[in-house]
């Protein structure tokens, strides 16, 4: 069988499911307030249900998981997106009025928030309970019918993500299709309303090109290089710790990790004696530490280590920090917290998203060489900014494209459910969560109201001289 003959018959699996939905959607395509909120309790309650079989889960993909982080990272920040939906499901459906221009009256106009139809979502591995149910619920809030295509590369937790939907949803509500990379080629053709993505810019090329056929809209979630800038103005001890967490957390492995730092020249050596005090302190030990994640795969653990390797050869200071002297084995695939000083550009450390527990540390002389540095780089998804000084902040921001910026913090404004999440250029195109999702997987649709008297009529031939006369009255009015 062919790559053509195998991507149609996973075609012909997927398109009796997603006709089902087409169906259900033209049977109800306005599910109202209380429906609604049916089915987001329904996904909150499966997913409270299944909190430790998910745990078991995701550590088994991962190979050594933190349950922490897990908890933390991938299941209560699923909790507090879906209740935050919930609570204010309500308020996002109404009719938003707006304002009529005079020369307009006495006619109305509103937006009226109305669901897409089909919503399809492809989510990663790294976190792949929010990043699957997060959107799952956007989706189900604005009133949409949806299928997941989760990650192969976490096979249990995906299997337990189609349990949950099974069991909680009726096959025209939610459903989950597992497989591998060919069955995410042929969910990518189907003609959704709307198709959310997460994960690399080379898979989103290829999911672009197959939507494409469709026509269908994308929101990209994609990554890129996301940089850490120190200013002179900073708390060099907070900056330090809480990179340190940014960028150890899940080993690394979240696409709005910190990329590489920027740190002032005069304060470069005291700021590496930082990072190693608080990864030390946090990671005490690495072998035998339930709190530190192995890498997804052999092939990940592979390709980290060549850019380490890389790095070395061309004669960058590297600094591995295993507090203990530990030997890890390759089995385990955990690499320990290691920091490449001032390394060339060109190598592919600081030429690719790292997704790893490997921080880059470069220095400047003047913030404007860190400012430069970035904007001559493709927009990252995310970057982080430590100051104390508001004018070093306002400039920064004023000078900088990124998908989202954090001030003396790092990911959590990922998880802001009052904030957009998304990126700009290189690392996505469009937003969700909160409003902005409910939005995303809705059709705003304009609506004017014409009232029975109106002024519409001097626009209407024949054109006679009184009509001439009010036109140039309006022209005045607008």
């Amino acid at each position: 069988m062919n790559e053509i003959q195998e991507n149609l018959g996973n075609l012909e699996k997927l398109r009796p499911g997603f006709d089902q939905m087409r169906e259900a959607q033209l049977a109800d395509p306005m599910p109202g307030l209380e429906t609604r909120r049916d089915r987001l309790q329904r996904l909150l309650k499966g997913l409270e249900e299944r909190e430790e079989a998910f745990t078991q889960a995701i550590s088994t993909d991962f190979g050594q998981r933190s349950a922490f982080e897990t908890a933390n990272y991938d299941i209560t920040v699923t909790l507090a997106d879906i209740k935050y939906q919930i609570r204010n499901l309500a308020r996002w459906m109404r009719i938003r009025k707006r304002s009529v221009p005079l020369h307009l009256m006495p006619g109305r106009a509103r937006i009226v928030p109305q669901p897409l139809g089909v919503v399809g979502v492809i989510s990663p591995w790294n976190f792949p309970v929010f990043l699957s149910l997060s959107p799952v619920a956007g989706a189900i809030a604005a009133g949409n019918r949806v299928m997941l295509k989760p990650s192969e590369w976490t096979p249990k937790t995906s299997t337990l993500l189609a349990e949950l939907a099974s069991e909680a949803f009726e096959p025209d509500e939610f459903t989950v299709f597992e497989g591998g990379i060919e069955t995410g080629r042929a969910f990518s053709e189907l003609p959704f309303d709307h198709l959310l993505f997460t994960g690399s810019t080379r898979v989103a090329k290829e999911v672009s090109n197959s939507a494409a056929k469709n026509l269908t809209p994308l929101t990209l979630e994609l990554g890129g290089k996301s940089p850490a800038l120190v200013c002179p103005g900073a708390n060099l001890k907070r900056a330090a710790e809480r990179i340190v967490f940014g960028k150890l957390a899940n080993a690394g492995q979240i696409c709005i990790a910190p990329d590489y730092v920027f740190v002032e020249r005069a304060k470069f050596h005291d700021f590496i004696e930082l990072l190693q005090i608080y990864s030390k302190k946090a990671y005490p030990r690495l072998n035998n530490n339930p709190d530190y994640t192995s890498i997804i795969s052999a092939d990940h653990f592979s390709r980290l280590n060549r850019m380490i390797e890389e790095a070395r050869e061309d004669g960058a200071e590297i600094i591995r920090i295993n507090p203990d002297g530990e030997t890890l084995e390759s089995s385990a695939r955990k690499i320990p917290p290691t920091l490449i000083l001032r390394p060339n550009p060109t190598l592919s450390v600081m030429q690719e998203e790292i997704f790893g527990p490997i921080l880059p540390v470069l220095s400047y002389e003047k913030i404007e060489e860190a400012i430069e540095f970035v904007q001559h780089r493709a927009r990252p998804l995310a970057l982080y900014l430590f100051t104390e000084k508001a004018r070093e902040r306002e400039r920064i921001l004023r000078e900088t494209v990124s998908g989202g910026v954090a001030v003396n913090e790092v990911l959590f404004h990922c998880v802001c459910e009052t904030l957009p999440f998304g990126g700009v250029g290189a690392s996505g195109m469009g937003s969700y969560h909160g409003q902005a999702g409910f939005d995303t997987f809705s059709h705003l649709k304009p609506v004017f109201i014409q009232p029975r008297f109106n002024f519409n009529f001097f626009l209407v031939p024949p054109i006679t001289p009184m009509k001439r006369l009010f036109a140039k009255i309006f022209r005045k009015l607008v």
